[in-house]
């Protein structure tokens, strides 16, 4: 763990990252939501690529983490930014028992949500959709474009073939009206760079 940017990230709830690190470590991986191998890398692999997103975000706007597995980045997310509404959907029993779990013992319930179900079944629209490790860029487009658009976004984290999962999507993007572009992000200055695609109306391009 790099303490001070730990403290950078997460100010003066050190605490509550903390916790939900160990909670990873240990219910994480007993229940098979965390690999045994990625518990001495969660802060690296997991945490500070998580909250790399959060610049992109802008202030009080309400996410939808779609597949959120472990709360990646979702749980990260609200621990590092506490003007965020956020609703974790997860389809899986399991995962979304062990977030009701994690959000109640985190005290996070006030700003945060958990759903069970899939995201192309969701009715409600959000200002931001947030996705990781999940799907192929044009299947995750197909799943979510519901609930971003007309006016939001869908910031999918992705590795170093972002660029090529964008070119994949081509026919989905053009099909539903959407642009997409590639934002290369870090947690901070001394952290490992990975991989945004930014996914917006076309009525929105001006913007982007």
């Amino acid at each position: 763990m790099n303490q001070p940017v730990v403290e950078e990230l997460f100010g003066t709830d050190t605490k509550t990252i903390n916790r939900y690190v160990d909670i990873l470590a240990s219910r994480g991986v007993e229940r098979g939501l965390i690999g045994p191998r990625e518990s001495e890398r969660l802060w690296e692999r997991h945490i500070f690529n998580s909250v790399a997103v959060a610049p992109l975000i802008r202030e009080n706007a309400s996410i939808a983490d779609v597949g959120s597995g472990a709360g990646l980045p979702g749980i990260a997310l609200a621990i590092a930014r506490p003007d965020l509404s956020i609703v974790l959907v997860e389809p899986l029993l399991r995962r979304s028992v062990f977030l009701t779990e994690v959000v109640e013992e985190l005290a996070l319930g006030g700003r945060m949500e958990v759903v069970r179900g899939r995201a192309e079944d969701c009715v409600r629209t959000f200002d931001v959709v947030t996705a990781r490790a999940v799907a192929p860029l044009g299947k995750l487009v197909g799943w979510t474009k519901k609930m971003f658009l007309p006016e939001g976004e869908l910031l999918a984290l992705k590795g170093a073939s972002a660029a090529e999962e964008v070119a994949a999507a081509a026919t989905e993007l053009e099909k539903s009206g959407l642009v997409a572009d590639v934002r290369p992000v870090r947690a901070a200055a001394n952290l490992e760079e990975t991989f945004v695609v930014r996914v917006r109306g076309v009525s929105r391009e001006t913007d982007l």
